[in-house]
């Protein structure tokens, strides 16, 4: 039988000083190696399998005695079953890395998704508004929390709370929680069902948003107080009261009006052709442009440098409230977009325009799919006689146009 070492006490360890390998005792084979620069750590000389390895164990005297032949019996353990301490060691080691390089974040997935994403957004308007309702109401609770750890109960702890008092936004911030969950889904980074899913998940637990909102519709004029207000806003000289007065006669959205540029318009055809891009549905709307529109633009000053109908000092698209501002002036109680509404409440109750054509007018997404298969044009000939009627109803409402009664036959 091969010699036992005799078991060193920990004074006697620290006495060691010769270069070389020293029995320590306590467990066969445990030694403390010095190397000639006087370094030391703890080996284990051991038989693995055929080959007879040296298993290190540690740094001395980090390690102390004691850890080192509690970890050289551990070792010992798995020798006797059949097993490689170095190669349990190396797999559990790559486990460990692999789990460390699939650890993400809510907030760091939320900051890739966004890069990846951000050219399919509208404009840096839409980017800002992703990134503040994740960072106010997600990042609180669930920001440091690898996305692997996202439950349920998390997305219900954040909507809670605003689920019925902002609705709106939080419907919002639900689906946007859910693309940045299934983005890190399908990049490996988490598995199973997405905790943010609406249909068959939170549906069963949150009221249907449908029920609880309140819609809160944009200040709008009455229809009959139309054409005063506009024979006022006419006697307005800024370039923002002519890009206001351009918005009304178009029924345009706000944003669409005030980012419009010259190369969006013809002139000669009378047509205003917004580009996909920058339509709220994602595709291009052909506006007819009525006389005064025209006669906007003809009369419109042309800046250097510059494709915008209308730009402001700075040379970048006019800010909404540059706009609503103009009506402050005024003194007038209603916003930019209820002119929308005012054009709508005056083509249902004082036309008898179809429906279709209203809401092309309107560029409103046509949400019945019968429907939509087939109408595919654009309605522009029925669309340019209805801009004109509105023309001349804002300046000069008790004119003769062709509006048709609605008693009367259904305009063609």
């Amino acid at each position: 039988m091969p010699k036992k070492a005799r078991e060193l006490s920990a004074v006697e360890v620290r006495r060691l000083k010769h270069p070389g390998y020293h029995a320590v005792g306590g467990v066969p084979g445990l030694h403390l190696q010095i190397t000639p620069t006087g370094a030391r750590s703890w080996i284990l000389r051991a038989q693995v399998g055929n080959r007879r390895r040296d298993i290190g164990l540690g740094g001395y005297p980090e390690i102390s005695i004691a850890q080192a032949r509690e970890r050289a019996r551990t070792d010992r353990d798995q020798i006797r079953q059949g097993l490689d301490p170095v190669a349990e060691r190396q797999a559990t080691q790559a486990r460990l890395k692999s789990q460390n390089a699939k650890a993400m974040t809510f907030d760091q997935a939320t900051r890739i998704y966004l890069a990846s994403k951000t050219r399919e957004f509208k404009n840096d308007k839409h980017s800002a508004q992703w990134q503040s309702t994740l960072a106010t109401y997600a990042s609180p609770v669930i920001g440091k929390l690898p996305v692997d750890q996202i439950e349920l109960a998390h997305i219900v702890a954040i909507l809670n709370d605003i689920w019925t008092t902002k609705t709106e936004t939080a419907t919002r911030l639900r689906g946007r929680i859910e693309n940045v969950l299934a983005w890190a889904t399908v990049s490996g980074y988490r598995t199973g069902d997405n905790p943010a899913r609406w249909k068959g998940n939170l549906d069963a637990i949150l009221p249907k948003p449908g029920k609880l909102k309140n819609v809160q519709h944009h200040k709008a004029l009455p229809v009959a107080a139309m054409p005063a207000f506009m024979t006022d806003l006419r006697r307005q000289a800024a370039l923002a009261a002519r890009a206001l007065e351009f918005t009304v006669l178009t029924a345009a959205r706000s944003g669409e009006a005030r980012g419009a540029t010259w190369s969006e318009i013809d002139l000669d055809a009378a047509t205003w052709t917004v580009p996909a891009q920058r339509m709220k549905a994602n595709k291009e709307h052909v506006v007819p442009l009525c006389d005064s529109a025209v006669q906007i633009l003809r009369s419109a000053p042309r800046f250097p440098d510059c494709d915008l109908l209308f730009p402001s000092p700075r040379g970048t698209a006019m800010s909404d409230g540059t706009l609503n501002a103009v009506l402050k002036r005024m003194n007038v109680d209603a916003t930019v977009h209820g002119f929308r509404s005012t054009f709508r409440d005056w083509s249902a109750e004082f036309t008898n325009y179809p429906h279709e054509v209203c809401e092309m007018a309107l560029a409103h997404t046509i949400p019945n799919a019968v429907e939509r298969a087939y109408r595919r044009g654009d309605l522009l000939a029925k669309r340019s006689r209805m801009m004109k009627d509105w023309e001349k109803f804002l300046t000069n409402p008790t004119a003769s146009s062709d509006v048709i009664p609605l008693q009367g036959r259904v305009a063609s």
